[in-house]
């Protein structure tokens, strides 16, 4: 009997699981519904995924909904750079693109019937007054004097609240549930606030906006969501998402399931820190590649593969729990070493001259462009008496166990020749400027030759058609010692090493075409990014992705 394969579904299938056996809903669909207040990060990915994976797998549909109904911090560039992530995601959602605005008119006639049931009334409270009506978590609150205005009344004033009759703030339309309720987000919630604001789709056809706590169950409920599913901190408002959508009257309300949030060690990803470092140019906008914003990781290099990779790894669950940064950087390494050309660039060159290699002679060596997958193909690599190599493949005192170039080693120029040093030039300062060596022709690689070894292996590139090339090493933003934030003042604790730049780097000439996003591993060095914002044809610009080490050790 062939052997029975056991899949380990997360507690969230498990229960779509139960739904859809008692029959309580007969299709899935999710959502995942940004406010457009600020780019997505990391963070956001992995609802984005799991939403869009779960639809996937129960053949369901998944929506992108643009929760905007706070007109005082959205802008069209959110909504524009939220479509673009998700979309380089790969998540299909042109068919299914709604916004929240678009229900701006359902809403208000949920409210209207909240209104009629005596379940919602219209509140002259400041907001000072709310917060001190509503009692602790200790304490219960007590009941505001305009809680028993009647259903005329409360329709009256709605309107005029909808007709512009009254000043910013001056009402608000609260839900009549409980003010001794042990839920403090059950304590006559607001509903409704005037709010005298250009919205970015309704521009100024209202001056009332419902609050997300009201809004939300509303555009699930319409939309025909079955499960919304969102993050840990939202559970204490589910009673009241159920409230809604209950009292409103919708035959088949979805369920909202919460999860734990990804957190991410010693990153950044509060949008007002992120703002911050923009406006104060520490870093150069929202999708500087030391962020973890979906744009700034797809302007580093990361790609959809690696993020989702990296969800996989970090599981889904209820417990709240951090991931290390590096298990990202290991799943961008995992997906991109077989992918990915293996190139020579050399970041800090001095110049390497052959004395007795053919003078004038250039000849084109083959070689693999990725060792370990054949399947890349192979490329020709010039090669000549004039090379660069980096200045750290060199001394003229090596200590023990160096086994790059010094006077009188031999080592191996990678896909080429032996050479040994034979001398060095230095300028005024003692800084070595060229180092000489001589080459053995029988050595050239590829050609059997084993009749002594080397113990250093060297990479180059060949001086006269180098491409000059700008690389921007990164750091993390933050200092990983102090921790994210200073304890004293809660501002960012920053790492004034988080970006190197290198402007003398030297390339193959194979790179000279490379495109924004291109990709490729530098042998020794790491994996490299052509930049998509500042590299250009004249001025090629790569962000380090990751080094080539790794401190993650992924369970076996």
């Amino acid at each position: 009997m062939a052997e029975e394969t056991m899949i380990s579904k997360n507690f969230i299938e498990q229960e779509i699981d139960k739904d859809l056996r008692e029959g309580v809903y007969d299709k899935v669909v999710t959502r995942f519904p940004p406010e457009p207040n600020g780019y997505l990060h990391i963070g956001h990915a992995k609802s984005i995924l799991l939403n869009y994976g779960l639809a996937k797998e129960y053949g369901g549909t998944f929506h992108l909904r643009f929760d905007d109904t706070n007109p005082t911090k959205e802008k069209t560039e959110f909504v524009d750079s939220i479509k673009r992530d998700v979309a380089w995601l790969g998540v299909d959602f042109e068919e299914e693109l709604y916004f929240a605005s678009d229900y701006f008119d359902k809403m208000y006639e949920a409210a209207v019937t909240l209104i009629k049931k005596g379940k919602a009334y219209v509140c002259d409270l400041t907001p000072e007054e709310i917060r001190e009506y509503r009692g602790t978590l200790t304490q219960p609150g007590k009941d505001s004097p305009y809680r028993n205005r009647t259903v005329e009344e409360n329709l009256d004033l709605f309107e005029r609240m909808k007709n512009g009759e009254f000043e910013d703030g001056s009402k608000v339309l609260r839900a009549k549930i409980d003010m001794s309720a042990g839920n403090i987000n059950m304590r006559d919630p607001i509903l409704y606030r005037i709010a005298r604001m250009s919205h970015h789709n309704t521009g100024d056809n209202w001056c009332i906006y419902p609050m997300y706590d009201f809004a939300h169950p509303i555009e699930d409920a319409v939309e025909g969501i079955s499960h919304s599913i969102c993050t840990l901190e939202f559970e204490d408002h589910r009673p009241l998402y159920e409230w809604v959508v209950r009292e409103v009257g919708f035959e088949r309300p979805p369920r909202q399931i919460e999860f734990a949030k990804l957190y991410l060690t010693n990153v950044v990803t509060g949008k007002r820190y992120i703002k911050k470092l923009v406006e104060d140019g520490i870093v150069d906008g929202w999708d500087d590649p030391r962020l973890v914003s979906i744009s700034a990781l797809r302007r580093r290099g990361f790609t959809p593969e690696s993020i989702k990779m990296f969800m996989e790894l970090s599981g889904v669950s209820k417990a709240q729990s951090s991931s290390d940064y590096a298990m990202l950087e290991y799943c961008i390494r995992e997906d991109l070493k077989l992918k990915r050309p293996r190139m020579m660039a050399v970041l800090d060159p001095i110049k390497l001259v052959i004395d007795n290699y053919p003078q004038g002679q250039t000849e084109q060596l083959s070689v693999a462009n990725n060792m370990e997958n054949p399947e890349l193909g192979e490329r020709m690599v010039p090669f000549s008496g004039e090379l660069y190599i980096n200045r750290d493949d060199f001394m003229i005192e090596p200590p023990k166990k160096y086994f790059r170039l010094f006077p009188g080693n031999e080592v191996r120029l990678m896909n080429a020749y032996f050479v040994t040093c034979t001398g060095y030039e230095t300028d005024e300062d003692g800084n070595v400027t060229v180092v000489h060596a001589d080459y053995d022709p029988e050595t050239k690689s590829g050609s059997g030759f084993n009749a002594r070894k080397v113990k250093g292996t060297i990479h180059w590139v060949n001086a006269d058609t180098a491409v000059k090339a700008e690389v921007r090493l990164y750091e993390n933003i933050v200092d990983e010692e102090k921790g994210v934030y200073n304890k004293e003042d809660g501002s960012l604790n920053i790492n004034p090493d988080s970006l190197k730049v290198l402007t003398e780097c030297y390339l193959e000439p194979a790179l000279k075409d490379a495109k924004p996003y291109d990709s490729f591993q530098f042998v020794r060095q790491g994996f490299f990014c052509v930049d998509n914002k500042d590299s250009t044809s004249e001025h090629l610009v790569f962000n380090r992705i990751v080094s080539l080490k790794s401190s993650y050790k992924p369970n076996k």
